[in-house]
């Protein structure tokens, strides 16, 4: 059964993640006041497929000067990853039991990285290892905000165990009196997972694609795929965290598609930031804000219990 859910999991993610870039090209036509994809099957439902198979069929390419063993392993080790991430999705019937899983997925993060880096140096490729040191710099400076942040919620829950995030919100959702720590959580999202504003693996500068220049067909694809599926979990862990967290519901799945929405809806409405202003925004901004979030929410939980 173990072994079942996981294979029905991983195939719901790739059809999720399918439908998702449908959505994002559909959502920034509407934007750019056009239609999007809507040739290829009933209102463009089998494009994501029709790319897929484009993007598999097309030719592996790999640079000459290229570290190629690497150079090969790196979108595998992405995809993996990714994958990984994926077995913290909380079942109400625990085939999988995480009593640690706030630590499991800061190590997977912390790993992502590694694959970025991998990628970009192995192409031995200049604009693709100048993408890979910036999207890394901004990863890791990210990460930090990122922890404090979920370390203030874990106060209040004590445990590393995401289910437990459902059982404490069943009165209050905890995004009622930390909203300021949920933008900074959105933020540091959309800046873990290279999306615009923050999209500076694929900065103007260079005008490539980024750490992933020199890849083409499969490789691109796991790239792509692994992306997109950090997109939709990020998304999830917001539900879960700051949004009730029921993940037995309907409602809590409408809320995961939002949540993708407002990723998209960034991407199509803001412009891109300028790097130094990035740093200073998460080392300056979410830095001080979560530390003092931290230091509040640690002493009122003090005081309540000198009071009980």
């Amino acid at each position: 059964m173990f072994i079942l859910s996981m294979i029905v999991l991983i195939i719901c993610i790739l059809v999720a993640v399918a439908f998702v870039t449908l959505l994002e090209r559909k959502i920034l036509g509407y934007i750019q006041l056009r239609k999007g994809p809507n040739k290829v099957g009933f209102m463009g439902l089998l494009q994501p497929f029709s790319d897929g198979l484009k993007l598999f069929f097309k030719e592996q390419t790999y640079p000459y000067m290229s570290n190629f063993i690497i150079y090969y392993m790196a979108p595998v080790f992405m995809l993996m990853l990714s994958f990984m991430l994926w077995v913290l999705f909380p079942f109400l019937v625990n085939v999988f039991d995480f009593n640690l899983g706030v630590l499991f997925f800061f190590c997977c993060t912390g790993l992502g990285v590694y694959g970025t880096l991998m990628c970009g140096w192995s192409s031995n490729s200049n604009y693709s290892f100048l993408g890979a040191l910036r999207a890394v710099a901004q990863t890791i400076s990210y990460e930090v905000s990122m922890a404090l942040i979920l370390i203030c919620l874990l106060l209040f829950i004590f445990s590393f165990n995401f289910i437990n995030f459902m059982i404490f919100q069943s009165y209050s959702w905890f995004i009622m009196f930390s909203l300021p720590l949920f933008f900074s959580w959105v933020s540091s999202c959309l800046a873990e997972t290279n999306r615009s504003p923050f999209d500076f693996a694929e900065g103007e500068s260079e005008l490539v694609s980024g750490f992933n220049v020199e890849y083409s067909g499969g490789g691109f694809a796991f790239i792509f795929l692994s992306e997109y599926m950090n997109i939709i979990f990020m998304s999830l862990l917001c539900c879960i965290i700051f949004l009730g967290g029921d993940f037995y519901s309907l409602f809590f799945f409408m809320k995961l598609v939002f949540m993708i929405f407002i990723f998209i809806w960034v991407r199509g409405s803001l412009p891109r930031f300028r790097y130094d202003k990035l740093m200073y925004l998460t080392w300056k901004g979410f830095l001080p804000l979560s530390l003092n979030y931290l230091l509040f929410f640690s002493g009122f939980l003090i005081f309540l219990l000198l009071i009980l």
